[in-house]
């Protein structure tokens, strides 16, 4: 797996230069940091799952680095718009968390996003994935995936499903299977999860497919049925239900994943104490046990893993937009 070149120089590069210019370098790299307070930008709003993994994080930074660490709610546009000001920031104690979106779809999304994923941001940690799960309306006559399959075939796009918009990771995730299926689905673009789910609960579509957490209790409470999940292996929060590996679909495994990341211009050094302490606040309890109820798999990585992984993901899902034209609704 091939890294930006501007990746890896972020990531790995000491600044250390001729004689003439190593001592004032080698004295701004021990300088003390933090002086004054951090700024975690989320771009979605409060309550959405960044936003509570910021908060989790948020408390940890500001003790183990002495300065207060504030979390900033910066929502709009799939969250394009905080992380552009993450990308932006010259202050130097400015990073963000942000999700998949603005990392390995948009560019291919948005043809004139005002920033680079891998040219503007440095990766700071992979901190966390989620496996979605295909849920179906209880009154259609599918009890598999494999019979979800064959009932598509019988009836080419009848069957609908919901998704945040074209482009979101619902959407790619369905156009994935139907791809690699070969059934036609006919997508219907929402505002939220919540309408969605409020949509197939009452018939109005036929299969969403969204993280554990967003439609746990509908399952639970049978008004929707749970078909397969997304990961590789079956979820703790869903135990019964089987992979899609399991189910006879290899190569559709996706998932839900939110990172830390910094402004390209932050001092490599600066980037690896973000991400030790972000490892260091993970392993902490009380923050397992909430990322476990949210259907979260901690991940905790450094900055050369989340490059690895932005960049498998952006061939992945980045190239399936390009290739078929899709672009972000509105």
């Amino acid at each position: 797996m091939t890294l930006h070149r501007r990746s890896l120089l972020t990531l790995g590069a000491v600044a250390l230069g001729g004689a003439p210019l190593a001592a004032p370098r080698l004295a701004r790299a021990q300088a003390p940091w933090p002086d004054r307070p951090l700024r975690l930008v989320v771009p979605f709003p409060a309550g959405s799952t960044p936003d509570l993994l910021g908060r989790l994080l948020a408390p940890h930074y500001s003790s183990a680095l002495g300065q207060p660490c504030v979390v900033d709610n910066r929502a709009g546009a799939g969250g394009n718009i905080g992380t552009d000001m993450v990308a932006k920031a010259t202050d130097g104690h400015t990073f963000g968390l942000t999700i998949n979106g603005p990392l390995a779809t948009a560019k291919a999304l948005y043809p004139s996003l005002p920033y680079d994923p891998q040219k503007d941001l440095a990766p700071v940690s992979w901190l966390a994935r989620a496996g979605q799960v295909l849920v179906v309306h209880p009154e259609l006559p599918v009890r598999s995936f494999q019979d979800f399959v064959e009932h598509a075939r019988k009836q080419p796009g009848m069957l609908t499903y919901g998704s945040v918009g074209a482009g979101s990771g619902g959407h790619l995730a369905m156009v994935d299977i139907a791809s690699r299926t070969g059934i036609q689905l006919e997508h219907v673009p929402y505002r939220g999860f919540p309408q969605a789910v409020l949509d197939l609960v009452a018939g109005r579509i036929s299969a969403v497919i969204l993280t554990v957490a967003g439609i746990l209790p509908q399952i639970r409470e049978e008004k929707v049925r749970a078909l397969a999940v997304t990961s590789e292996q079956r979820l703790p929060l869903l135990p019964q239900v089987p992979t899609l590996i399991e189910s006879g679909l290899s190569g559709a495994t996706s998932y839900a994943w939110n990172a830390l990341v910094a402004p390209s211009s932050m001092p490599a050094a600066h980037v690896e104490r973000l991400a030790a302490e972000a490892r260091a606040a993970l392993a902490q309890p009380s923050v397992r046990q909430a990322m476990d109820t949210a259907g979260f798999e901690i991940i905790g990585s450094g900055p050369r893993e989340l490059a690895a992984w932005v960049a498998e993901e952006t061939a992945r899902w980045g190239g399936m937009i390009e290739r078929l034209g899709i672009r972000a609704d509105g």
